[in-house]
C-alpha cells in the first residue's frame, strides 16, 4: 500500500472520521489487543495551542486559543516520534488535518518525511483544498476524493442526526454534511436570506451589509465566520449554474473565487472581526447583476 494518501473533498463529507477508520485498520495487528480510546501509534496533527500560555492551559486540561496553522514544531515532534519503532505493532499511521493549513516551513519539513518515510509509516492528509498544498506534496501522495452528498441523502442523514431537514439548509450545504450541520446549529437561516437579496442586487446603500454584520456578530468566533462563508460560497456557486446571463455567471465565478480566497486567509489573516463581515458583503454585492443587460 502506497505510505501517502490525500484525502480531497469539500469540507464536512467526513474524511477525518475516514482517516481516523483507516488509520486504526493500518495500525492493528492480528492478536494485539487496540485501544477504543487515543492510539499510541496514530499521531493527529491538527490545530495547537496559540502560544505558550496556551501551551501551559493545554497541560492544566484548562480552555485554550487555538493556532490558526499547523506549525513546524509540531511536524518536528512528530518526526521525532518516526525515529523510534511503533508501540503496538509495526505501523504507524499520521492524520494531518487539515493539511491545507500547514505553515509554509512545515510543509517544506512534511516533504523530507514523505520522501523517506520509515518503514511501516503511512501519511492520511485531510484536505479541503488541495490546490493550496505544494505540488511537492501532492505528487508524492494518491488522492483519494470524496464526492459530495445529494439533497435526498443529506435530507435522510439530517433526519438520523435528530436535525430538522431544513431545505434552504441542504441548498445552502452544496453536498456538505457538515455545512449542513452548521447552518442549523448556526442558525444560519436569516443570514442566507440577507446573502441571496446580496447576491440578487437588492443592496441599497449599506443597509444589508449592516445587517449581514449585525447577523454575524462583532466577535463572532471563528466557527461562525467559516460557517458564513460557506454559506456565501455554496449560494454563489448555486446562483453561478442558474445564471442564463454568461456576464452575470462570469461575475458570480469571480465572486466565488473571491470568497474561497477570503476564506483561505481568514483563518491566518489579522482581520479586522468588525470590517470582516463588510467584506464578505462587498464581495456578494459584486456578483450582483449588472444595471443594465450585457447586450445594451
Amino acid at each position: 500500500m502506497h505510505h501517502g494518501w490525500l484525502l480531497a473533498g469539500k469540507a464536512g463529507l467526513g474524511k477525518r472520521d475516514f482517516a481516523m477508520a483507516a488509520a486504526r485498520e493500518l495500525v492493528a495487528e492480528p492478536g494485539v489487543p487496540q485501544p477504543t480510546g487515543d492510539h499510541p501509534d496514530i499521531i493527529v496533527l491538527t490545530y495547537g495551542p496559540k502560544d505558550d500560555k496556551g501551551e501551559k492551559a493545554q497541560a492544566e486540561g484548562k480552555p485554550f486559543d487555538l493556532a490558526r496553522s499547523i506549525r513546524i514544531k509540531q511536524i518536528r515532534a512528530m518526526q521525532k516520534r518516526l525515529i523510534t519503532r511503533p508501540t503496538l505493532g509495526s505501523r504507524r499511521a499520521i492524520i494531518i488535518d487539515p493539511a491545507d493549513d500547514l505553515e509554509k516551513a512545515s510543509a517544506n519539513a512534511l516533504l523530507k518525511s514523505l520522501e523517506e518515510p520509515p518503514a511501516g509509516t503511512f501519511f492520511l492528509l485531510v484536505s479541503h483544498r488541495p490546490a493550496r498544498l505544494l505540488p511537492t506534496i501532492r505528487s508524492r501522495c494518491r488522492t483519494l476524493r470524496f464526492p459530495v452528498l445529494n439533497d435526498s441523502q443529506l435530507a435522510a442523514m439530517l433526519e438520523q442526526a435528530g436535525v430538522r431537514s431544513d431545505p434552504d439548509a441542504i441548498a445552502a450545504a452544496e453536498g456538505s454534511f457538515g455545512a449542513a450541520l452548521r447552518f442549523s446549529a448556526q442558525d444560519l437561516a436569516p443570514i442566507a436570506n440577507i446573502i441571496a437579496a446580496l447576491i440578487a442586487g437588492e443592496e441599497k446603500g449599506n443597509a444589508r451589509r449592516g445587517e449581514l454584520a449585525r447577523l454575524i456578530g462583532g466577535r463572532a468566533d471563528r466557527e461562525r465566520v467559516q460557517a458564513v462563508l460557506d454559506l456565501a460560497q455554496g449560494l454563489v456557486a448555486r446562483a453561478a449554474r442558474l445564471a442564463r446571463d454568461p456576464q452575470h455567471r462570469t461575475q458570480l465565478v469571480e465572486t466565488h473565487t473571491a470568497l474561497v480566497n477570503l476564506a483561505a486567509e481568514a483563518p491566518t489573516a489579522n482581520f479586522d472581526p468588525g470590517l470582516l463581515p463588510f467584506e464578505i458583503g462587498s464581495l456578494l454585492v459584486a456578483a450582483a447583476p449588472a444595471s443594465e443587460p450585457a447586450h445594451g
